[in-house]
C-alpha cells in the first residue's frame, strides 16, 4: 500500500539522518520528507561533496548549489532507494567522512 511505502521511505530517511548526524556532520530536513540536506564539512563546496563522494565512496547525491545560492554549501541525499542501499551508502560515507 502506498502508507506502507510512505513508512519506508521515512524509516530510510531517518537512517540517512542519524547515521550522518553520528558521523559529526550537520543534518537539516528528512524529518516528514525524503530529503536530508547535509552541511558540506571542512568548507567544501557542494560540488566538491560531490566530487568527493562519488570519488571515494561511489554514492552520489544533489549538490544543493543546484537549488540556487542560497544551496550552496550543502548537499542533498534522498531516502528514495532501497534499506540495503541506503545503509551501504551511510556505511560508506561515515568510514569515509566521519569528521
Amino acid at each position: 500500500s502506498s502508507s506502507s511505502a510512505a513508512s519506508d521511505v521515512y524509516k530510510r530517511q531517518r537512517i540517512i539522518r542519524e547515521q550522518l548526524a553520528a558521523a559529526g556532520l550537520a543534518v537539516y530536513g528528512g524529518v516528514n520528507a525524503p530529503y536530508v540536506w547535509v552541511k558540506t564539512p571542512a568548507g567544501l563546496s557542494s560540488w566538491d561533496f560531490f566530487d568527493k563522494l562519488l570519488q571515494t565512496v561511489n554514492v552520489v547525491g544533489t549538490p544543493g548549489s543546484g537549488f540556487g545560492a542560497a544551496g550552496e554549501g550543502y548537499f542533498r541525499i534522498s531516502a528514495f532507494n532501497s534499506r540495503e542501499n541506503v545503509e551501504e551508502a551511510m556505511r560508506r560515507i561515515t568510514a569515509t567522512l566521519s569528521v
